[in-house]
């Protein structure tokens, strides 16, 4: 079975980009998957309660920052999504 977290073109990209990198701010991760802040603030809603993600807000200045960490358990989740994928493949 699919997790239904993960299967979803854009919470898939989401964790392949951070599985590349540990963290990413939320400026880049909008611009990487082209999406509006609310479609993705949705998305990482999600994955933040699925305990796959860590939102960390600070401020730069007076600026707000929110950057976005992979955890150990969105890694173990995504390699083993990763597997389901290969084993569907490889018996269709």
């Amino acid at each position: 079975m699919f997790d239904p977290l993960l299967h979803q073109e854009v919470r898939s990209k989401l964790i392949s980009l951070l599985i590349a990198n540990d963290e990413l701010p939320f400026m880049a991760l909008k611009e990487m998957l082209e999406v509006t802040d609310g479609n993705l603030s949705s998305h990482l809603n999600k994955l933040e309660k699925g305990a796959y993600i860590m939102i960390e807000k600070s401020f730069e200045g007076k600026r707000p920052k929110t950057v976005v960490h992979i955890t150990k358990e969105g890694k173990k989740a995504f390699k083993a999504y990763i597997e389901t994928l290969k084993k569907f493949i490889e018996e269709n």
